[in-house]
């Protein structure tokens, strides 16, 4: 199994090839860090300005520095990579449109099994799911999992043995997310879960799952992580693209809901 990781050194980064290495054992990784303007951490850049004598070399400091800084930094991640059973390498990419847009244009490079993203959330916006892996999970071609730091000690255990949820709704995507289950998780119990939506009783389900209250992806993700949370799962799937907006669940915006909605990982399997 080939898996590219994007990796900035953080806590969150960490994190996910911990988790990840869990789910996909022994997997062939690329551990990518993208260098974006203004290249070099703020330290490296305030030091050289005071060592360059004008502008150009200060130019050619920070592209010869901070092409070492990033090369070191992304060696901690294979490191990381190596120590929890996968073969690694490193990939340092310089990119002007930003982290999220450049992973998912190395996943269109690479084409690998799965792509894996930190959350990095929790902050002034209560979101679960920072920008970057927002943008990774709308752009890129390949399945993605999202990885929470924020895991508690039981879902961490959950990751060790725990099956996989994936959530269904009759659509071709949902139809997708159980194959990509399927192939991506071949020694874990896959477990399917329709929400029921008072049609929902013809969808192909393992188990099928009442809602709580009110109606909406918002409703639908509350019990689908629910679900998961019972059934102890070491990560919830669902499909980028559900049935169409005339139908009650859509599972595209379920999709969404679910990342905001849970600490567990979540692997996004995208549209055809």
């Amino acid at each position: 199994m080939k898996i590219v990781v994007g990796y900035d050194g953080s806590l969150s980064a960490n994190s996910a090839i911990r988790i990840s290495s869990e789910l996909f054992p022994a997997a062939e990784a690329v551990i990518v860090y993208l260098s974006t303007p203004p290249f070099g951490s703020r330290g490296l850049r305030a030091r050289l300005r005071h060592s360059a004598r004008n502008v150009d070399e200060l130019i050619d400091l920070v592209d010869r520095e901070s092409e070492g800084e990033s090369a070191r930094l992304v060696d901690l991640g294979v490191t990381l990579a190596r120590a929890a059973g996968w073969t690694a390498e490193p990939l340092v990419k310089r990119t002007w449109a930003g982290e999220g847009l450049g992973l998912a244009q190395v996943g269109e490079e690479l084409q690998p099994d799965v792509m894996v993203v930190g959350a990095r959330g929790i902050g002034a916006s209560e979101s679960k799911i920072g920008s970057v892996s927002d943008l990774v999970v709308h752009h890129a071609p390949r399945p993605v999992l999202v990885v929470s730091q924020h895991m508690l000690s039981a879902e961490h255990q959950a990751v060790v043995d725990g099956p996989v949820v994936v959530g269904v709704d009759g659509s071709a995507g949902a139809d997708r997310a159980i194959k990509a289950a399927e192939q991506l998780f071949p020694t874990r119990t896959v477990v399917s879960a329709a929400v029921d939506d008072g049609d929902a009783e013809g969808v192909d389900a393992t188990h099928h799952v009442k809602r709580f209250r009110g109606s909406g992806a918002g409703a639908t993700a509350d019990a689908l992580v629910a679900f998961a949370d019972e059934q102890r799962a070491a990560a919830i799937v669902v499909g980028s693209r559900g049935r169409s907006a005339l139908k009650k669940v859509l599972l595209g915006s379920v999709a969404g809901a679910t990342l905001q909605r849970t600490f567990r990982p979540v692997l996004v399997v995208p549209g055809g």
